[in-house]
């Protein structure tokens, strides 16, 4: 009988892949509590079971009194510090048992403690079949054991399994013989069908010990799934020359994932797309059609927001550091899809960089900025104060307790009275370093600041009105001139203005101006004349246009006066 109690160890040893000193332990209890099942058996016993032999001895424990009582104590009082459990089938607190005595507590004692060997001849049938339910609860509690430590260090890991029972509650998943995992309902993509012998790959997201076993449970929606995938497809991510460091998904919708290179040379979305797109193409099947934006990583966060809002065209971002929020100014036409379906652009860009994201048409934008006064007042809203030659405010935040962002031009403005960037544009790269510069020698900077200042000329807006007495026989003349030209007739001659007459030059540009009125009296009241001025002409010239023709007033009138100079 022993002998066969060997073979079968090593039998099961080599089948379950269970340690026989696991197994001999496990048939020693067995048969421990085969002995106790027997009529007359002792209150307490041990058995001693040789592994290589077989052999095994039961011998009764006889206690002292006062030993008994005392262990007996220290149970109870364990016994009264655990909570008592709750019958589930009447809802009432569970009696306490009676405490017993484990082997653990008696072993300290052992030379206090006599013995006497009591091993019966035969166990009999129902000591046989505890022995034997026994050995399999023991087994199994092996198998669990085993597979527990296999799998809990396994946790995010991609699995690949075969879907075995699909209900309203969840779908078991078969990863191995005799191994399940479990895919919950909120585990699962709404638009996935899970059929009987169907491959799946899935992320172990939890593995927890149970009396039942391990419970490992696996998922379709975590973000960790999209970068194993990835992994798999990619080798530059499995060599670590390319990493995705940011997953935002919708499951079932779209997802974007930000790449960065730590290789020269190596691009990073080519490297995910793949050629003609077919790694990323594999990636999309296993999703199931999901979409996928591969976003490149970016360490400043206007073009990072900029490029997470792809496929949308960003014309500029204005960053706020310290609220960690981004507007975002897009043309009027790509506002629909900057914000995405139900906002789900905005809101995958808003969780890939971890910025709050507000998107903006520029009809809308220059509406709010309008109200904004960009010279000479100081500025609440934490923008750069540097207008740049297209007179549009700089986007960015300002830094510290700066008014100006950190580009060193945009700092070199806080030396001038302006906050033109047009005022630098005679200065140096060099010069502009030492104007940004906090700490730049005061004589060198004055230096630098003063004949900026000199070569720089502030934009006009409008056009100043020219002095009332601004002749406008010039531009006249030149017509005049080119129309007696294209006729045929010699050019008038014009005297010198030393030659000519004093008292004939009032009457000179009176004929000019009524000359000029009959063709274009509009252009010369609003540009050269005052209205006083225009009435006073007005009065003095009927005589002159009566004598005129209407249709050569322009390159008749000047001759006479010429003659007369003459």
């Amino acid at each position: 009988m022993s002998k066969e109690i060997v073979e079968a160890v090593k039998a099961l040893e080599q089948e379950k892949g269970i340690s026989s000193d696991k197994l001999m332990d496990a048939l020693a209890d067995a048969l421990l509590s085969a002995y106790k099942k027997t009529p007359g058996a002792a209150k307490y016993a041990r058995v001693d079971l040789d592994h290589d032999t077989g052999d095994f001895r039961v011998f009764e424990l006889i206690l002292p009194p006062e030993l008994e009582e005392k262990l007996l104590a220290e149970a109870v009082a364990a016994q009264e510090e655990e909570e008592r459990e709750i019958d589930p089938e009447t809802g009432e607190l569970r009696e306490p048992e009676e405490p017993e005595l484990d082997p653990e507590m008696i072993a300290p004692y052992e030379d206090q403690i006599s013995t006497r060997d009591v091993t019966p001849d035969d166990f009999g049938r129902i000591a046989a079949q505890t022995a034997k339910q026994v050995i399999l609860q023991r087994i199994r509690e092996a198998e669990r054991m085993m597979m527990f430590d296999e799998y809990q260090d396994r946790v995010g890991e991609l699995i690949t399994g075969i879907i075995q029972q699909s209900d309203k509650r969840y779908t078991l998943v078969q990863l191995r013989e005799r191994v399940e995992a479990l895919l919950p309902k909120s585990e699962q993509v709404y638009n996935e069908r899970y059929d009987h012998g169907m491959r799946v790959k899935a992320v172990i997201t939890d593995v927890s010990d149970s009396t039942k076993g391990p419970a490992i449970v696996v998922s379709r929606r975590s973000p960790e799934l999209i970068k194993k995938l990835f992994e798999m497809e990619v080798p530059e991510i499995a060599d670590k020359l390319v990493e995705i460091v940011g997953v935002a998904r919708e499951p079932g919708y779209r997802s974007k994932i930000a790449v960065i290179s730590h290789a020269d040379g190596v691009d990073p979305v080519g490297a995910c797309v793949g050629p003609r797109g077919s790694r990323v193409r594999m990636v999309v099947s296993e999703l199931r059609g999901e979409k996928i934006d591969i976003i490149p990583h970016n360490d400043e966060p206007g073009r990072f927001v900029a490029k997470a809002l792809s496929p949308a065209r960003v014309r500029e971002v204005i960053v706020d550091d310290g609220e960690r929020q981004a507007t975002v100014i897009v043309p009027d036409d790509q506002l629909s899809l900057a914000i995405g379906r139900d906002g789900q652009n905005a809101r995958l860009a808003a969780r890939l960089t971890g910025w709050r994201v507000d998107i903006k048409s520029e009809t809308e934008f220059a509406q709010d900025d309008e109200e904004i006064e960009y010279e000479g007042e100081e500025q609440a809203d934490g923008r750069c104060l540097a207008v740049l030659s297209n007179g549009r405010r700089c986007p960015n935040a300002a830094i510290g307790e700066s008014s100006y962002c950190g580009l060193p031009q945009h700092q070199a403005l806080s030396r001038f009275e302006t906050n033109q960037i047009a005022v630098l544009a005679t200065v140096s790269e060099a010069e502009v370093a030492i104007l940004a510069d906090s700490e730049a020698d005061d004589g060198q900077v004055a230096g630098i600041v003063e004949r900026a200042a000199a070569e720089f000329q502030e934009p006009v807006e409008e056009a100043e009105d020219e002095p009332p007495d601004a002749p406008t026989a010039g531009p006249v003349a030149e017509e005049d001139s080119s129309s007696s030209q294209a006729a045929g007739e010699e050019p008038p001659s014009t005297p010198p203005a030393d030659e000519a007459p004093q008292d004939e030059a009032p009457d000179e540009a009176l004929a000019e101006d009524a000359a000029t009125e009959q063709d274009e009296p509009a252009e010369d009241e609003a540009d050269e004349e005052s209205e006083e001025e225009v009435e006073a002409e007005e009065e003095e010239a009927p005589s002159e246009e009566a004598e005129s023709p209407d249709g050569d007033a322009r390159s008749s009138e000047p001759e006479p006066v010429a003659e007369e100079a003459e």
